[in-house]
């Protein structure tokens, strides 16, 4: 299952450890999560559901679903997509519903620890690292905090060009620009990073943060930037649950950042640009895609992409939808259908692809929960992916001390992301006394870039979403 050759990532050796899983010794390379481990060793069903206790394996591998929920050293609900393997770790599949852990578990119970920056980033994607980045280079103290344990967000897995123009990282690879954001982060030394680390919850005038199966803390900061991305959507269809149904992003996970393969044989679902690119990248891994397919009667991503797949002879069935999946304990088949106009499906149009792995590109949904959590006002928006909060031209929620930049406000490219973190970094360091003339220049800089980016008739149902959700400034705009 491991990735042996691929013309642009390396993968290489590290430290071997061992650990076991319901008794069986697993080896794992030091550095990558659990998931990642078992996938390795074969594994793909990974827990049983509640009442029902149906068989569930990996879907986003970033710790924004249920479906990796695991006991490990006795600890239920630990989710293994985002949890590193350790030397001696004892890992079981989790049935039913779990119940609460005794006191001879490996769970730490210390002290609540807490901690005062001046600014508190939650996400460490493009977003939160460009938002970490600008606040502190105007000299405010900030925490990056991140549930996964690296840095970068999407960015570290996405090994494809950006398009664009060269002073936003044109014709740089995404994986390359989430490494170098992450270096001047890490190496910053008004930022604290603390990966494997999730917000709880959003109170009146705390953060609470949980580091993963070590301990909780108090965040008590001037101002919080919500930079927590995107989940990937889910389609209906009968055995959507069954180990091998992989949201798009976490198939790309697993490739791109720990090396696994998926599986042998995948149908892609979806022919935005999300699915063909992550096609292509499954190519580059040396799994074999059997087809894609799209709902709607257009390819819905760039034509390069596109070409590039038609290419290597893989066929994009147009007006097709997934209507089952079989298997006995995992994905063995997928089968399609013909839709009409008004999206009836046509008999008789059954199509059956021989696979191992389903991966939906079916759409990411923002990040909005902690939001709504902490009280800030939200919309829902077709056009910018589902709820998003209302907020000014600087990013500011309806909660002053509130800011949101990147997929949590809307979804967009990642070029977009990193200039609405640039904006919510300068302001909020300017909102505590911090920077100067020089932020409000990046604000006006990186709004004028975000204007451009969004010009275009493909942009309008984007432009009248962000019309509906930004309201005026508090403060004269620039």
């Amino acid at each position: 299952m491991r990735i042996n050759d691929h013309p642009i990532l390396s993968f290489p050796e590290t430290e071997t450890i061992t650990f076991s899983y319901q008794g069986r010794e697993i080896n794992a390379k030091r550095g990558e999560t659990i998931a990642a481990a078992l996938h390795n060793a074969g594994i793909t069903e990974l827990r049983n559901s509640g009442d029902r206790e149906r068989g569930r394996g990996l879907f986003c591998a970033i710790g924004k679903c249920s479906s990796c929920l695991m006991k490990v050293d006795g600890v239920p609900n630990v989710r293994t997509c985002i949890t590193m393997v350790q030397e001696g770790m004892e890992v079981e599949k989790q049935t039913g519903f779990p119940e609460i852990p005794s006191k001879s578990t490996k769970l730490k119970s210390e002290i609540i620890e807490k901690k005062s920056p001046e600014v508190l980033v939650i996400g460490g994607g493009p977003a939160g690292l460009r938002a970490s980045l600008t606040a502190a280079s105007a000299g405010a103290s900030v925490l990056v905090i991140d549930e996964n344990p690296l840095l970068g967000g999407q960015m570290i897995k996405q090994t494809h060009k950006f398009f664009g123009s060269s002073d936003q990282e044109a014709g740089e690879r995404g994986k390359d620009i989430g490494d170098r954001l992450s270096r001047e982060v890490s190496d910053h030394p008004e930022i604290e990073v603390m990966t494997s680390t999730s917000a709880v919850g959003i109170f009146e005038e705390k953060v609470g943060i949980y580091k993963n199966r070590e301990k909780f803390l108090k965040v008590d900061p001037e101002k919080t930037i919500v930079a927590t991305g995107a989940t990937e959507d889910m389609i209906k269809f009968p055995n959507n649950d069954m180990p091998g149904v992989y949201g798009a992003g976490g198939v790309q996970t697993l490739m791109n950042v720990y090396g696994v393969k998926p599986g042998d044989r995948v149908l892609m679902v979806g022919a935005g640009n999300v699915g063909l690119i992550i096609t292509y990248q499954l190519l580059q891994a040396n799994v074999e895609v059997a087809a894609i397919a799209e709902i709607a009667s257009e390819i819905g991503g760039y034509f390069v992409h596109a070409a590039k797949i038609r290419r290597h002879g893989i066929p994009i069935i147009t007006d097709h939808r997934v209507s089952r999946v079989e298997g006995t304990e995992k994905v063995e088949r997928a089968v399609i259908e013909e839709v009409g106009d008004s999206g009836e499906v046509i008999q008789g149009t059954e199509k059956k692809f021989d696979v191992d792995v389903v991966a939906l590109a079916a759409g990411l949904s923002p990040s909005y929960k902690l939001l709504n959590h902490g009280g800030c006002e939200l919309e829902f928006q077709p056009a910018l992916g589902g709820h998003v909060p209302k907020r000014d031209k600087r990013m500011r929620t309806t909660r002053e001390e509130i800011y949101v930049a990147g997929d949590a406000s809307g979804i967009e490219e990642a070029t977009s992301a990193m200039l609405e973190g640039a904006i919510a970094g300068a302001d909020a360091a300017l909102s505590i006394g911090k920077g100067g003339p020089g932020e409000e220049d990046i604000i006006r800089d990186a709004r004028e870039k975000l204007e451009k980016l969004r010009a275009g008739s493909y942009y309008d149902n984007l432009r009248s979403g962000l019309q509906e959700v930004e309201k005026p400034s508090r403060t004269k705009e620039q």
